[in-house]
């Protein structure tokens, strides 16, 4: 069988169709674009939902008597539209706001621009490439209980995502009827708390205002270990989850879903929750030490502060970090945790 090589475009090459696009992208009419938003990805296409209506409305064709009636979608604000996307522009992700025009005809529409993003989420796909999950996530919705045991280390990783996407993240404990006294949970949220965070107590069967309240405006996304009840929450928050994704699954807890690809589903105030498998899987590999350091601010603040340069804070005698763990004015665990996911970032590297 011969082998096909991808040809190597020249410089010359590359320019020419990169004027070849925009000369395209200029010729379109964008007298017409509406205001859309993403609702779910398909590959190639995409669900966008209506934000804006055109006016004037297109006028719907008459038919004679005795004709067939001919197919004909109104474009209304909320209306959900199967689009394509024009070839000169990068991939759109699910929260994506973008212009595009409807075609009443067809019931199908076409994106001509995509609008600047407020965040966006990635994570590094099977191929070692970075692979963008969700757009315009504004909030980071991360659970934890009493049982199963939290995972700090888990939750230090979350936080590093968070920190990477420029997301803010909020801290839920969840299942606060499971609590005993002196249970060393609440001394693990109050370490988060004295660290910035924001943190929240609720159980799904409880009373959930407070935490529906601080969604109000947010387009947020749930993570957290197997168990920990984010199913749960969300279907006590947004009713018709369950309905539109399936994700109620208490065994698994990650969701039994129709399709794999990212949704998203409007609720309450001007709220939208992004529910991805993509969002699940929190891979860091992909970062370096820099943007790690990001989601440990009070060691950040140390860095550069050691005897040595290439100080690996692991052994060396006045190493910053270690004297301010030992002094307590950093946490043990945490910078155990940072040091390890340096290591395991340096140790998927050298493998790719």
């Amino acid at each position: 069988m011969a082998l096909i090589r991808k040809r190597r475009l020249t410089e010359q090459q590359q320019r020419r169709i990169q004027k070849q696009q925009q000369t395209r992208q200029e010729d379109i009419d964008t007298s017409n674009d509406l205001e859309g938003l993403v609702v779910q990805h398909y590959g190639r296409q995409l669900e966008v939902q209506a934000l804006t209506t055109p006016d004037p409305h297109p006028i719907k064709p008459t038919v004679q008597a005795g004709e067939p009636e001919p197919f004909w979608k109104p474009i209304e604000l909320g209306s959900i539209w199967r689009c394509h996307t024009r070839t000169n522009l990068e991939l759109l992700v699910t929260g994506d706001r973008v212009k595009w025009q409807a075609d009443p005809n067809t019931g199908l529409g076409i994106i001509n621009a995509i609008q600047p993003r407020q965040s966006l989420l990635t994570r590094p796909d099977r191929y070692h490439k970075v692979k963008p999950v969700a757009a315009n996530i504004s909030l980071i919705v991360i659970v934890f209980a009493p049982l199963p045991e939290p995972a700090p280390g888990l939750i230090d990783r979350y936080l590093v995502a968070c920190a990477d996407a420029n997301i803010p993240a909020l801290l839920v404990l969840n299942k606060t009827d499971l609590l005993k006294d002196n249970d060393p949970i609440l001394a693990l949220i109050a370490e988060y708390q004295a660290l910035g965070y924001e943190v929240m107590q609720t159980q799904a069967d409880g009373d959930l205002t407070a935490l529906t309240q601080r969604l109000k405006n947010e387009t947020v996304a749930f993570v957290g270990q197997s168990g920990v009840g984010k199913s749960t929450l969300i279907n006590a928050i947004v009713p018709d989850a369950a309905q539109k994704t399936n994700v109620i699954s208490e065994n698994s807890a990650l969701g039994q879903h129709t399709t794999t690809s990212t949704r998203l589903i409007g609720f309450g105030e001007g709220a939208s929750l992004i529910d991805s498998p993509g969002i699940r899987e929190f891979g860091l590999w992909h970062l370096d030490a820099d943007k790690v350091q990001r989601g440990f601010p009070e060691i950040e603040n140390l860095l550069g502060y050691c005897q040595f340069r290439n100080c690996t804070h692991k052994h060396e005698k006045q190493c910053a970090l270690r004297l301010a763990a030992a002094n307590g004015e950093i946490l043990t665990r945490r910078l155990d945790s940072y040091l390890r996911l340096i290591d395991e970032i340096a140790e998927a590297q050298q493998k790719n």
